[in-house]
């Protein structure tokens, strides 16, 4: 039996995602209820899926045949939401990425959701990608041998990235002027917000290869909007780089993994687009190259998948992990930032 959803926010990622995405997953899931924070794109985005609209979260959460709530509001969001669910009798939550925006937030959402018997899922789409699996698997296999991790991203600068990361934050859409980079206290938020909202797609899957964080080495904003972030995660190296360029090629999503017997490359689809899963390429130490093939269904299928297994009880929530991640990303946040705080005081 399909479960009921209401979705709280009417943003791109809804408009382009979640909503084609549970179209094509009727037998699991049905929207009926969407709500906005007064825009008014409520209306138009539940007229085409045939569901209940309003403004504001007060009646989509009050709504009796709501089963499911997702939560797709700005980051700043996301904590308070969760709470009010559960406030409201809701034990089902798909949060979109990050789960919390400071530790104490995710400390208290996890807490809250795990007293109260909820199933949640934060929407870290890479990390339910097919192709990530294996990968891992081979990683984890290799033990003290992977030396070095990289994330490359290319992204062509458009309002769609721009509200993905700048929602509630210091940075403000190019129609409304660039921020002060010159200003260090505003790049150090620019920085936070993009590494929370972008950097935190692969986060997850980087801590399960790499745990903890011992040192960030650098951290810079790459004008006109973008980021250079290295730091060690014991032997490991991590680089975090993020390139918007005017005029910029299309996208690129690129995971690099150095180990002492390969190199292995996983190519990640442009955000906000249906192209199936990653690719893979692994080059063994003879230079020779082995591709993977790529599956049909992306993250954003895979990670609504795995919600459906939760709500039946095939899997378990992994309340421990949903918090290890969370706060690996903002201590990585917190750390980058003060980082670029401290350069720009030499």
């Amino acid at each position: 039996m399909a479960r009921n959803v209401g979705i709280l926010g009417t943003g791109p990622g809804v408009a382009a995602l979640h909503l084609p995405v549970l179209e094509g997953l009727s037998d699991l899931f049905a929207v009926v209820h969407i709500a906005d924070a007064g825009s008014g794109r409520a209306q138009a985005l539940a007229e085409r899926s045939g569901a209940t609209w309003s403004a504001g979260e007060a009646h989509l959460l009050g709504d009796p045949a709501v089963e499911v709530v997702a939560i797709c509001s700005p980051p700043q969001e996301h904590a308070r939401q969760i709470l009010a669910a559960l406030a409201a009798g809701k034990r089902a939550i798909f949060c979109e990425k990050p789960l919390a925006t400071t530790k104490q937030q995710a400390d208290e959402v996890i807490s809250a959701c795990r007293a109260a018997g909820a199933v949640l899922l934060v929407g870290t789409n890479h990390l339910f990608d097919a192709a990530w699996g294996p990968v891992k698997h081979h990683l984890v296999g290799l033990g003290d041998k992977v030396q070095a991790i990289s994330v490359t991203l290319a992204l062509p600068p458009n309002d769609r990235y721009h509200r993905l990361v700048s929602e509630g934050g210091p940075f403000q859409s190019a129609r409304r002027g660039r921020p002060d980079l010159e200003d260090p206290a505003v790049a150090a938020g620019v920085l936070h917000q993009l590494l929370t909202g972008l950097a935190i797609h692969d986060l997850p899957a980087i801590r399960a290869v790499a745990p903890g964080i011992d040192e960030v080495v650098y951290a810079r904003i790459a004008p006109p909007l973008g980021y250079l972030v290295g730091y060690r995660a014991g032997a490991i190296l991590v680089q975090l780089a993020l390139a918007m360029l005017p005029d910029g090629p299309d996208a690129l999503w690129r995971m690099a993994i150095a180990t002492s017997h390969d190199r292995i490359e996983v190519d990640f689809p442009p955000p906000f687009v249906h192209a199936g899963s990653a690719t893979t390429r692994v080059r063994s130490a003879d230079g020779r190259w082995t591709h993977g093939r790529r599956e049909p269904e992306d993250g954003y299928v895979a990670e609504w998948r795995r919600l459906a297994s939760l709500l039946d009880g095939n899997l378990r929530v992994e309340y421990d992990e949903l918090l290890a991640d969370a706060r690996y990303a903002i201590e990585l946040a917190d750390a980058a930032a003060a980082r670029l705080l401290e350069g720009a005081r030499r």
